[in-house]
């Protein structure tokens, strides 16, 4: 075997032929696997299991939706055009659930950036057990949502609630509360998933340059200086990354909010969505509106991905 420097100055055409002829007794010979074995093995199988199970599934909704369809009966699918959709974006309780929705999300997200952030400033020094304390505060986002739906589900019971108990609010019903069911449910989301914000975080604050806090510190800057002029421009990157992923997370919840309430003001749209399609059977109908929720949610990330670019170019 040669260096690769001495085979430089015959150039990209003799480097190939050293290469492609190599010794039948080394271990890549011996392998006998090229690049276009190595591309029908791996790569050709997943981007046929993708088309069979994500884009296939994706057209065939699409076509559905422009159709008046019922999957609980044997009827055939009826081509109604646009109709589905103009119906639906016509329905006030279609924009109701998609208020309650943009609500919860505006909350969660923000409790958990506010959280997660805060976690993460806290955890971002040295201190003793500080993995342990790590891997403990982690430990919510790796539950199943069912799981924390109705363990929360249970500490907010007006009867034996732990919460009522601590807070000393007596039988106060959080669940079954109009104006406090949506906060409730929102609370528990962020409870599971600020660690994740939490891990970005410290991703980001492990980043950046200890030579800006020290040359700060020598011009006898203050805390909230720092923090608002060096850790947050620096971390804002990392942070719109988190809440992109958390967005789009949020707007598609579905198990915490169907397992814990069942009032009018916390039916977020995954919901009503779910009971288009599986309890009232409007097939077609359903498949406009997820659609719909697809659309916004592109649109809400290309907005998030524009900001992101932003905050790198500075």
């Amino acid at each position: 075997m040669f260096p690769l420097g001495c085979l430089r100055p015959f150039g990209d055409k003799t480097l190939t032929t050293i290469i492609t002829t190599l010794d039948p007794q080394s271990r890549a010979a011996a392998r006998g696997w090229s690049d276009m074995t190595i591309r029908n093995v791996f790569v050709i199988p997943t981007i046929v299991f993708l088309i069979v199970f994500n884009i296939f599934p994706l057209l065939y909704s699409l076509g559905f939706s422009f159709t008046e369809f019922r999957a609980s009966t044997n009827s055939a699918a009826k081509f109604v055009g646009l109709k589905n959709y103009v119906d639906l974006l016509a329905d006030p309780n279609i924009w109701r659930n998609f208020s309650v929705t943009a609500q919860y999300v505006i909350v969660s997200v923000s409790g958990q950036l506010v959280v997660g952030f805060g976690m993460a400033l806290l955890l971002n020094r040295t201190f003793p057990f500080k993995g342990f304390v790590t891997t403990l505060l982690l430990l919510p986002m790796m539950l199943s949502m069912s799981v924390v739906g109705l363990f929360w589900k249970l500490l907010y019971d007006a009867n034996f609630g732990i919460i009522n108990y601590v807070t000393g609010l007596g039988t106060f019903e959080w669940l079954s509360n109009p104006k406090m069911a949506l906060y409730a449910i929102a609370i528990t989301d962020i409870w599971m998933w600020s660690p994740f914000v939490m891990l970005l975080s410290l991703a980001g604050l492990s980043a950046v340059p200890k030579h800006l806090y020290e040359a700060a510190s020598i011009d006898r800057a203050g805390r909230f200086y720092t923090f608002f002029r060096i850790t947050l421009p620096l971390v804002a990157p990392i942070l719109m990354i988190a809440v992109i992923f958390r967005t789009m997370e949020a707007f598609k919840t579905f198990d915490i909010a169907y397992i814990m309430a069942s009032q009018p003001t916390t039916e977020v749209i995954s919901i009503r969505l779910y009971k288009m399609a599986f309890q009232e059977w409007q097939t077609g109908k359903s498949c406009a509106l997820a659609y719909i929720v697809l659309i916004m949610v592109l649109a809400i990330t290309n907005i998030y991905v524009k900001y992101l670019n932003k905050a790198k170019e500075r």
